[in-house]
């Protein structure tokens, strides 16, 4: 998320009492988490797991709960929570605000867009030309909807991403910054859940059609003309090149990328990344024509079996 203009360093420093460590002066543009971050960017880290990561990364701001060697061309900012000092940095910049409309006062509605009764627009979100949106969808505040989109009944564009942090009293939320951003001629089923990014944005490319019933996680991307079928779920920061089937109830795990042109079966579930321009079946998933070999020869164990005598 980039904030409205760029912070000193010293400024943010104040609004979160953390000690700030390099050129009070210096200018943070925005903040995002670790798997988004830019030049410019603030991000956080709060276990030692993830220290060297944060501070080789692209973030030039890391907020973090050890003192420690501040990085050539970085700063700093020293905090006991850095993941509370990140939320309270996420709602200062983008608070909650109350609808007080079905279709806020602060969204753009483009020219030949059709907004069917009970539909939800919230504040700030941006919706291209010739659009329909149907009853009772719901597009949350700061979403960007492009030219020539078909959003079915029922369909949530923009809830929060699904991210909690583990504590002894219970479970911390991480709270929600960014945005879904879907491109032109795409089509939402009913019933679909878009979820947000926490800090950046869920993208969804040009073209791109989805069935009923599809989850999608924070900040994945899924890339244009892609076909996603009925009951999918795609978890958080995936990334969906161009072209992919994926037929009815396919799981997809996080931080994973499927190739360009994959084409995965109905039924199937991955946990690792996939080669695109092949096609896939199962559960763990595998290459469909060397699955159905599996099975096939499943299927004889019990003849060799009894020809082996073996109970």
């Amino acid at each position: 998320m980039d904030f409205p203009k760029p912070i000193r360093l010293a400024e943010l420093a104040s609004m979160i009492d953390a000690k700030p460590v390099g050129d009070p002066d210096f200018s943070v543009a925005g903040m995002n988490e670790i798997h988004m971050v830019r030049a410019g960017d603030l991000t956080f880290v709060d276990h030692p797991k993830y220290y060297a990561k944060a501070l080789n990364s692209n973030a030039t701001t890391i907020l973090i709960n050890k003192e420690v060697v501040c990085p050539i061309g970085k700063t700093l900012l020293i905090s006991n929570k850095p993941f509370d000092d990140y939320v309270s940095l996420a709602m200062h910049f983008r608070p909650f605000e109350k609808a007080v409309a079905s279709v806020s006062a602060s969204a753009e509605i483009g020219e030949g867009t059709v907004i069917q009764p009970g539909a939800f627009i919230g504040n700030h979100v941006k919706i291209g030309k010739n659009c329909i949106i149907h009853a009772n969808a719901s597009i949350y505040d700061h979403s960007v909807i492009g030219n020539h989109v078909i959003i079915h009944s029922n369909a949530v564009i923009g809830s929060d991403a699904y991210y909690f942090q583990k504590r002894p009293e219970g479970y911390k939320k991480l709270e929600s910054c960014g945005r879904v951003v879907i491109e032109d001629d795409v089509e939402i089923g009913a019933l679909t859940s878009i979820d947000k990014g926490v800090s950046g944005d869920t993208i969804i490319s040009r073209g791109t059609k989805f069935d009923n019933h599809v989850q999608v996680g924070h900040d994945t991307y899924i890339g244009r003309n892609c076909l996603i079928g009925a009951f999918c779920a795609i978890a958080g920061v995936t990334r969906i090149e161009d072209d992919v089937i994926l037929w009815a109830n396919v799981l997809i795990n996080k931080d994973i990328v499927i190739g360009k042109g994959a084409v995965i079966l109905a039924g199937s579930g991955t946990e690792k990344s996939l080669e695109g321009g092949k096609t896939y079946w199962g559960m763990p998933v595998g290459e469909a024509r060397k699955k159905w070999r599996e099975v096939a020869a499943l299927k004889m164990l019990p003849d060799i079996l009894n020809k082996l005598k073996i109970k």
